[in-house]
């Protein structure tokens, strides 16, 4: 790796020069084979002979750079400590709001989530439980920082991520006829909850849950029951819970 890209890819740690260069950074061998498979935009991969498999199976894959370089340079310029195959610099993607029709039955919202495990987590769980669309407001921790990345292990590049101010897209969605659910300790009981209607659940922040004026909009609460004597769950297994629960019904 160069000292021009050296210089880039450091700064990409950053989540200045990520929204001013609209790009961001994936590492590590099963994120870059996702990233492969997907339809974003790679503006250079730098690998080393542990991903040549991989590079000679995604041959035809248009990517601007494509240059070999050593563990040791990985592991300098990137984020991750343990990288020892590849390291991809990516465009950020934008996608379009979703239109009711477009929605699925469940989306999520995530207000002010700010553990950017839990964050990557929770992208994790939408993929694996089909949801495709998240809403993020934007007090939320980054999305494209490489913490967030690493923990969603490909699951970002099948997720349309929204950045929005919440209370104005969920209140659009609302007026649709879309169904807001807020996750609480105090609501319907998630196990015998039914309901056919689209939804969106939202999801509050680890310390304080959801903010007041998105709280204010919702349509209903629904809550995981506690049988033993924990104060709290964290919000990405909390989520895993519920999405179950919604995706079976």
């Amino acid at each position: 790796m160069n000292k021009r890209w050296s210089k880039e890819v450091r700064g990409l740690l950053q989540k200045k020069k990520r929204k001013e260069s609209n790009r961001f950074i994936v590492e590590g061998r099963k994120n870059i084979e996702e990233l492969l498979r997907s339809n974003l935009t790679i503006e250079c991969l730098f690998y080393t002979e542990k991903l040549n498999d991989v590079i000679d199976r995604y041959a035809d894959k248009k990517i601007e750079i494509l240059q070999e370089t050593t563990p040791e340079s990985l592991k300098q310029n990137g984020h991750l400590q343990t990288n020892d195959s590849g390291l991809a610099v990516v465009q950020i993607p934008k996608f379009s709001l979703p239109t009711k029709k477009e929605l699925g039955n469940v989306s999520l919202a995530l207000d002010n989530v700010k553990d950017p495990g839990n964050l990557g987590t929770i992208l994790r769980i939408a993929d694996w439980y089909n949801i495709k669309n998240i809403f993020l407001s934007k007090e939320c921790t980054d999305v494209f920082a490489p913490k967030v990345i690493a923990s969603t292990m490909g699951a970002f590049s099948r997720i349309n991520i929204h950045i929005v101010d919440l209370v104005d897209q969920l209140s659009n969605y609302k007026e649709e006829g879309i169904k807001l659910l807020g996750a609480d300790m105090i609501g319907t009981n998630i196990h015998n909850y039914k309901d056919d209607s689209k939804s969106i659940v939202v999801m509050g922040s680890e310390s304080h849950g959801i903010s007041e004026d998105v709280e204010n909009i919702l349509n209903e609460k629904i809550t995981i029951p506690r049988f033993g004597d924990a104060e709290s769950l964290n919000v990405a297994i909390a989520t895993a819970i519920i999405c179950d629960n919604l995706v079976r019904n």
